[in-house]
């Protein structure tokens, strides 16, 4: 059985489908925190059980018969990351799991200005030191363009930080290739970067995205200070406008410049476009307004 966590957030529940479409729902089991936002797998005849990364009972419970547990990283800000990531890994390993994947990030590592790759780089020591296969899934950048790009629709420009090149992936493409690598016959072990097979900037976004409206989107660079005020000013926590300044500083210091084939060739395609995707967030927020 495949078990996969966090089923009914937007990652892994495309996953969950990418599997429905794969392998009968007799061989899917999801462990959720909360199974009544899972009726609808329920209903589909997938296996729901609760879990949580802090409870190592239920986990254990949920995980049990599983072949491959596929782990999401948790986003509980107010908790010890590495640790419930441990407690997860060390469940599925006491539950008989043959193989554990986890959804990490390009660019893993300690000595980086952005602090999740420091937390998914202690998750992959985890994970190499337990007695288990394991698959490290290194996405890169994925969710919503919006918060990355800011009101560019309304002011015609992308003014940020200075940034570097990096993967912007699809987050289907994301779930597609994980369950690719959960059905398919060849295992995938250790780290697997996936990368667009070019790296972009936001000057390459902003020209994207000119050809894309017909108008002119200009790429300005705002000094770091200057744009920590600026966000500060319009509502943000300063420590949050901290964090998304060390994600740009990454950027900058190439922390996400490597690319590699392995997304392309797990999908038989490739990746949908930084093009594609802002033509996706266009449409959409064209639907928005009404």
């Amino acid at each position: 059985m495949i078990i996969v966590t966090g089923a009914t957030g937007v990652l892994n529940g495309a996953t969950v489908d990418h599997l429905l479409a794969r392998v009968p729902p007799s061989r899917i089991g999801v462990s959720v925190r909360d199974p009544a936002r899972a009726e609808h797998l329920a209903a589909r005849g997938v296996r729901v059980r609760q879990g949580s990364y802090d409870d190592p009972e239920a986990l254990r419970h949920s995980f049990e018969g599983a072949e491959q547990v596929l782990l999401v990283s948790s986003n509980d800000v107010t908790a010890d990351v590495v640790a419930q990531h441990r407690t997860a890994i060390d469940a599925a390993v006491q539950a008989g799991a043959g193989r554990i994947l986890y959804t990490s990030a390009h660019g893993a590592g300690v000595d980086t200005p952005y602090p999740p790759l420091a937390i998914h780089a202690a998750t992959e020591q985890h994970l190499a030191e337990a007695d288990v296969a394991w698959t490290a899934l290194r996405n890169g950048f994925y969710g919503d363009l919006g918060q990355l790009l800011g009101l560019w629709q309304e002011t015609g420009v992308i003014a940020k930080p200075a940034d570097g090149p990096f993967s912007w992936i699809d987050r289907r493409d994301a779930a597609e290739a994980a369950a690719v690598i959960l059905t398919g016959e060849s295992p995938v072990d250790g780290p697997v970067d996936m990368t667009l097979a070019s790296p972009v900037t936001l000057a390459d976004i902003a020209a994207a995205a000119s050809a894309l409206t017909g108008r002119r989107i200009d790429r300005v660079v705002v000094d770091d200070e200057e744009w920590v005020a600026s966000e500060v000013a319009h509502g943000m926590p300063e420590a949050v406008a901290r964090f998304t300044l060390s994600m740009f500083r990454a950027t900058r210091s190439g922390h996400f410049a490597g690319t590699d084939p392995a997304l392309s060739e797990l999908l038989g395609r490739e990746p949908r476009s930084v093009a594609d995707q802002l033509a996706d967030h266009v449409a959409g927020s064209a639907r928005a307004r009404g």
